[in-house]
């Protein structure tokens, strides 16, 4: 597991730049093919957007309501589609198989994008031509998206490996896991509750730690941990008197 909370706050920032690249690149789309979705909206509305204006309004007024609302609404509903991923990237990142946080981006970036074109959030799309154009964009935007999202992770997180002097004697439990000869990715100045599980015929002595974690009590069996950088926890155990 990961930090749901970290994946959220690296999709808040790269989801703006990625919602917001997406939007922007419509709108252009739209004005450098207005004769076109001019077109398009008076075939699909021919009584409320007449090509000629009315007394209902015109291709023109409806065309403006789709760069002003329609847009707008859809960049809206993508950004919260990419950020519920982006928490769930962020809670899955350490069960990921790919090592790089780069590889790991990359991979949610392509399953947000997939996921924004299957529920046609990717963009307002009138014809073909707009299609292809929307379809090129994703194939370039979504990847440097992926990629901001792995790095702003990892610059929101810090990797703790947890180990015991005796596996058979004593397992690290960090917030109910087992985590006992892992490394995981906690967000920075993040609390936790560390806990060590004894075998009967053992005693727990202390807990070790290195780099940036900090913990309430070092000779409690349990105690809560902060991650302020980079670490390591590590569980003493000896026989039992």
């Amino acid at each position: 597991m990961g930090s749901f909370f970290a994946g959220i706050k690296a999709g808040t920032l790269g989801g703006i730049l990625y919602v917001g690249g997406l939007a922007a690149f419509n709108v252009l789309l739209l004005y450098a093919l207005k004769a076109s979705v001019l077109s398009a909206i008076s075939s699909a509305y021919p009584q409320s957007c007449p090509m000629i204006p009315s007394v209902n309004g015109s291709a023109e007024d409806c065309f403006s309501s789709v760069v002003s609302v329609d847009v707008p609404f859809v960049a809206f509903v993508a950004f919260f589609i990419t950020l519920a991923y982006s928490g769930i990237f962020g809670l899955y990142y350490d069960s990921l198989p790919m090592r790089s946080s780069t590889l790991r981006g990359l991979l949610f970036g392509v399953i947000i994008g997939f996921n924004l074109i299957f529920f046609g959030f990717s963009g307002y799309v009138f014809n073909s031509e707009s299609e292809i154009a929307t379809a090129a964009m994703m194939l370039f935007w979504t990847p440097v998206f992926g990629y901001s999202l792995g790095r702003l992770y990892r610059k929101y997180t810090r990797v703790v490996e947890f180990s015991s002097q005796d596996e058979s004697l004593l397992r690290v439990i960090v917030d109910r896991r087992d985590s006992t000869g892992k490394a995981k990715t906690f967000a920075t100045t993040s609390s936790h509750k560390v806990r060590a599980v004894v075998a009967e015929d053992a005693s727990f002595k202390e807990w070790e730690t290195g780099g940036g974690i900090k913990l309430e009590d070092n000779r409690s069996f349990e105690t809560a941990m902060e991650v302020n950088d980079n670490g390591t926890l590590r569980g003493i155990v000896g026989p039992k008197y």
